[in-house]
């Protein structure tokens, strides 16, 4: 498993990711984009459990959301039920992210976000708009811009579609698609193509 792992985290991140799935073996895949989650955890239908993790991710990214669903894994065997994103999957998060929090493995403009994040950490780190910037700029997004950042009543190209920002609501923005006039609501932090400016 860790050599399947290997090109997606950072190289000094290997041998305490490997020491964490000798404690809690499972299978881990890694599966093209999905616009609405960059991993989850699960129970099979035959009652074995699994983690699939978007190939899409920078190093730094696929390696928190690793983290992420591997707290989900050690959650569920210690408590079963509880809340997904309850208190004890935020403890089993922080223990098993703590030993990460080190400059051989991240960068130092994503470190101090990270540990930010890591105090009270909520169900997706798309929520933490400094830490998403940060994980982003380590993207390849050539050409692209954050949806916060374009102006209101902008036009962009996301996945082959056209779609005019709107509102806030919360954390995300109402974008309306043109052809369909249907309204979504995109993360702040989703990298688009800008075609126009127009309020």
């Amino acid at each position: 498993m860790i050599e399947k792992l290997a090109k997606y985290i950072p190289k000094n991140a290997l041998n305490l990711v490997q020491e964490i799935l000798e404690k809690h073996p499972l299978v881990i895949k890694i599966v093209n984009e999905r616009t609405t989650k960059h991993g989850d955890f699960k129970r099979t239908i035959d009652n074995k459990v699994q983690i699939t993790i978007n190939n899409n991710l920078n190093q730094y990214h696929f390696l928190i959301t690793l983290i992420h669903e591997l707290a989900h894994f050690v959650t569920f065997k210690k408590n079963k039920r509880v809340k997904p994103h309850g208190i004890e999957w935020k403890r089993n998060f922080q223990h098993l992210m703590l030993p990460f929090l080190n400059p051989e493995i991240f960068p130092q403009d994503i470190l101090p976000l990270l540990a930010n994040y890591l105090i009270n950490p909520k169900a997706s780190t798309g929520s933490d708009v400094k830490l998403m910037q940060a994980l982003n700029s380590y993207d390849d997004n050539s050409g692209k811009s954050f949806i916060f950042e374009l102006p209101h009543g902008s036009r962009f190209l996301f996945k082959n579609k056209i779609y005019k920002k709107g509102n806030i609501r919360r954390t995300r923005f109402e974008c309306v698609e043109i052809k369909s006039k249907k309204t979504y609501l995109f993360n702040q932090n989703a990298a688009v193509e800008i075609i126009e400016h127009n309020e």
